[in-house]
């Protein structure tokens, strides 16, 4: 159980009780008087610090609203994250606009290399960072590669090892008229990682790094919450270039993988059959 008195004094919350908040699937989550705080075990004080960083790097270029950070640290065998804590209202066509807008000049906040200064988590599983200069061998080695050693690990092996060091080997495929830019990435941006504050879109629980703006866009098409709206705004920003709808399919097949190396073999199906379709 957590030190809440050493934690709350730590925030200068002294006295204020925590109340749990629905939602996480990783981590436990309260609100603190004027806070929301994530909670886990000490363990966690790394991921943590790395969303914390993510956070104030997607801040930094001032064009999307994220939480801010109040405090990441440790009490006794408990790690926390708090940040500010935002009232979310119901996200709108209008917010939809916004959020493809800025999500397009978020990703005009580049680097000359590919990767972060730190390794972060996506989900639970480790996400690599280390900087390359070529954006293929980065997703070879850093994305589709490291899920798929992991996939080995877990006992997915037989066609799907198989198959994926085909595509592996097919990567530059995809890349023969289409260079992408190390854009700034939100890098998990699921339906349930935005949401909707005075109007405005908020984007929180990230998995940052500099890659290919596409990227963040297959996330958000894996699982839905995004309306037309949004993809609209997002292409009168930044028009998407011709191959973008199988690259699409290839940067989905990361997330794919690691939810079957954190889920387990639910999404061994649909990674298979992303995968044949690509080669």
């Amino acid at each position: 159980m957590p030190d809440w008195a050493a934690i709350t004094a730590e925030l200068g919350l002294a006295g204020e009780t925590p109340h749990p908040v629905s939602g996480g699937d990783i981590s436990a989550a309260w609100r603190v008087g004027s806070v929301f705080l994530k909670t886990g075990p000490e363990t966690s004080y790394e991921m943590f610090n790395a969303e914390a960083e993510g956070l104030a790097e997607l801040a930094a270029p001032g064009v999307i609203k994220v939480p801010q950070v109040v405090a990441c640290g440790t009490q006794g065998t408990t790690a926390f994250l708090a940040t500010e804590w935002l009232d979310f209202d119901r996200p709108t066509r209008d917010a939809e606009v916004k959020l493809g807008e800025q999500l397009a000049a978020l990703h005009q906040s580049t680097r000359d290399r590919f990767g972060w200064h730190r390794d972060n988590t996506i989900g639970l599983t480790p996400q690599h960072n280390a900087w390359s200069e070529d954006w293929v061998s980065f997703f070879r080695e850093q994305r589709l590669g490291f899920q798929l050693r992991l996939a080995a690990e877990n006992g997915f092996t037989g066609s799907l090892q198989v198959q994926g060091v085909r595509l592996l080997k097919r990567l530059p495929v995809f890349f023969e008229r289409y260079t992408p830019h190390a854009a700034l990435l939100h890098g998990d941006l699921w339906g349930g990682n935005w949401a909707c504050c005075d109007g405005a879109p908020v984007i929180f629980d990230p998995a940052v790094y500099f890659g290919d703006p596409e990227s963040d866009l297959a996330m958000t098409r894996l699982f839905g919450g995004f309306g037309a709206a949004f993809y609209e705004a997002y292409q009168r920003k930044a028009p998407l270039e011709p191959g973008h709808r199988e690259r699409c399919d290839l940067y989905q097949l990361y997330h794919v993988l690691n939810h079957l190396n954190l889920f387990g073999s639910a999404y061994l199906g649909r990674a298979q059959e992303l995968i044949n379709k690509l080669l």
